[in-house]
């Protein structure tokens, strides 16, 4: 018996209701993150009506975060062409810098398509024209987050905040919690002001924002906190900055800059940015670690057989591409495996799914250990188990990638064709471990298998790992303070009168 179509399925029909049925069933494991078991429930429901946009919008995200993003966009890119589009145009701008088969040029056309469409007119910075700072008065820089409770990722921010010179900074916190829970990291200083906007709107919170007369705010969220880009929209101070989240064009006429670096965004490149971009000598992610880390342990290999690779990366970066390369390394590199944790792997039935794609490459899955979250102290503790982690691409890692050569794990990267696939490479350069940057996919495949085979590069990497902490404590990517200072030039002369008659 032929399904039916969508002009079969009434309202009231009982075939309808068991639509809704599997609908409400993928949208229960999505909240439980079960993707795998989601995305079943989600095409069970299209079986039965084939055009409902919200169970392809569903599906869609499910089969992101297992990493299917081709199939996720196409789904997101038809029901962006349908009569509710909103969501589905807003994850196509959300995950577009991950997407293999979309370069720069199509992220800026999407990101500025939804802005335009979706968010409030950036309002004219002449507003603020009367404002006068007194000869010597501290640069008043507030500094927008809805993570600043999430130590472990925000390492560069809290290196950066702790090393402002007071006597020209006058630092200004807009965060989405309170002060109880921003505990280790940040080194409060007397007149620093802290504004928990976790309750305001984004009204409410940008007119918090213009009352504390902030000369230059720097947005950290991007776009992994999109409820909080209309706030940036309204523009709420003179001069908009995107920096650490901002690994693409935002597509937002309300930012007047990015930071980044020469790794990152080359000058060929800037014509995909509506932003002007500006650039601080090493890595835009310096980083400080000063939270309990475990020790680094001694090099695995050295006690078994072979190699063990790894990536601790989330699901939604490790894509078809990824896989492929992997498999490629695990196949000619003899007796090697693989490690993957991630929180989408807690899931039996996302391991399933996992392992089923290694297999369809010819991996057997005695060369796979996949493993769920974990508290990050014992998170960390996984690279006890690996001698080289593999980067993902296009979407590198950032935390992931500073986590593990902290941990004394060096990291095989590439740069790619866009800034979220060269940070791997900026943050490797600046560390002094550009030795383990290859070009293109197929280099970074050799790379790999050169690791992996003979005693020759055990002992190198044996070595390494005894020093890499070390040694990165000594370069420039954990040089904190040179790059707060570097960060402070670009923020005078972003607010200098030159600048702003320059933006008017």
């Amino acid at each position: 018996m032929p399904a039916p179509t969508s002009s079969d399925v009434t309202a009231h029909s009982p075939v309808r209701s068991q639509a809704h049925v599997w609908f409400a069933t993928g949208c229960k494991e999505t909240s439980l993150k079960e993707f795998a078991d989601a995305a079943v429930s989600f095409r069970r429901a299209l079986e039965i009506d084939p055009s409902w946009p919200e169970a392809k919008h569903n599906l869609g995200r499910a089969l992101f975060e297992l990493g299917q993003i081709h199939e996720a966009m196409a789904l997101f890119r038809e029901v962006a062409d349908s009569n509710v589009p909103e969501l589905s145009r807003r994850a196509i701008a959300v995950t577009i810098p991950g997407s293999p088969s979309d370069g720069n040029a199509a992220i800026l056309d999407a990101r500025r398509a939804w802005a335009e469409t979706y968010l409030p007119q950036a309002r004219p910075p002449g507003r603020f024209a009367d404002r006068r700072r007194a000869t010597g008065e501290p640069l008043r820089v507030g500094y927008l987050s809805s993570f600043f409770q999430h130590e472990k990722w925000m390492k560069p921010v809290w290196s950066l905040i702790n090393q402002h010179d007071r006597r020209s900074i006058e630092v200004h916190l807009f965060c989405d919690a309170p002060r109880s829970r921003i505990t280790r990291e940040y080194r409060a200083r007397e007149n620093d002001g802290f504004h928990d906007i976790s309750g305001l709107s984004n009204q409410e919170a940008a007119n918090r924002i213009e009352h504390c007369e902030i000369d230059l705010l720097v947005d950290l969220n991007g776009y992994s906190a999109v409820p909080r880009l209309p706030l940036v929209a309204l523009r709420p101070a003179p001069v908009i900055v995107g920096w650490f989240n901002a690994y693409a064009t935002t597509g937002m006429a309300c930012y007047d800059y990015l930071i980044g670096d020469e790794d990152v965004i080359p000058p060929d490149e800037e014509k995909f940015h509506c932003e002007k971009i500006l650039r601080v000598r090493g890595s835009y992610l310096t980083f400080e670690i000063s939270y309990p880390v475990p020790p680094v342990a001694s090099l695995p290999w050295s006690t078994k057989r072979a190699i063990t690779f790894g990536c601790l990366a989330s699901q939604y970066k490790i894509n078809d591409e990824v896989l492929d390369a992997w498999c490629g390394i695990l196949r000619q590199v003899p007796n090697s495996s693989l490690i993957l944790r991630n929180t989408a792997l807690t899931s039996p039935g996302n391991r399933r799914f996992v392992q089923a794609m290694f297999e369809k490459r010819d991996v057997s899955p005695s060369m796979l250990s996949l493993r769920g979250g974990l508290d990050h102290y014992r998170f960390l503790r996984t690279y006890d188990e690996i001698d080289v982690a593999l980067d993902t691409f296009p979407y590198n890692g950032g935390t992931t990638t500073t986590e593990a050569i902290w941990q004394g794990v060096p990291v095989v990267t590439f740069a790619g064709d866009r800034w979220a696939s060269r940070t791997s490479a900026s943050i490797l350069r600046a560390g002094n471990l550009g030795q383990f940057i290859a070009s293109g996919i197929q280099g970074y495949i050799s790379l790999a298998v050169s690791l992996g085979s003979g005693a020759g590069p055990r002992e190198t990497l044996a070595e390494l790992r005894s020093t890499m902490r070390c040694r990165l404590a000594a370069s420039s990517v954990c040089d904190t303070e040179s790059f707060a200072q570097s960060m402070e030039r670009l923020y005078h002369e972003m607010t200098s009168p030159a600048a702003n008659r320059a933006g008017d």
